[in-house]
């Protein structure tokens, strides 16, 4: 596992052998789609890599909306500590 993964697991999961929860699942998905925005800016015809970043955004987006259904506070908390819009 790379530092970057590593240290995101270790910020957002709930126990120790945490590593599927949605909440860490989301922070790493965001960390991905971040990485794909700056590439897509300067690789304009990547269309490849788009449609990846759309299928990231919105596997991140269903993830959001279970955890809201699920428990709205772990929700909140999520959105905020990676400045989600909402």
């Amino acid at each position: 596992m790379s530092a970057p993964k590593s240290v995101l697991i270790e910020q957002f999961r709930r126990d120790v052998k945490d590593t599927g929860s949605p909440e860490v699942q989301i922070a790493l998905l965001s960390e991905r789609i971040s990485y794909l925005n700056t590439h897509l800016k300067s690789h304009v015809k990547d269309h490849a890599s788009r449609r990846g970043l759309i299928l990231m955004v919105n596997k991140r987006r269903r993830l959001l909306d279970y955890l809201n259904r699920r428990d709205p506070d772990r929700y909140r908390e999520i959105v905020e500590r990676l400045s989600l819009r909402k």
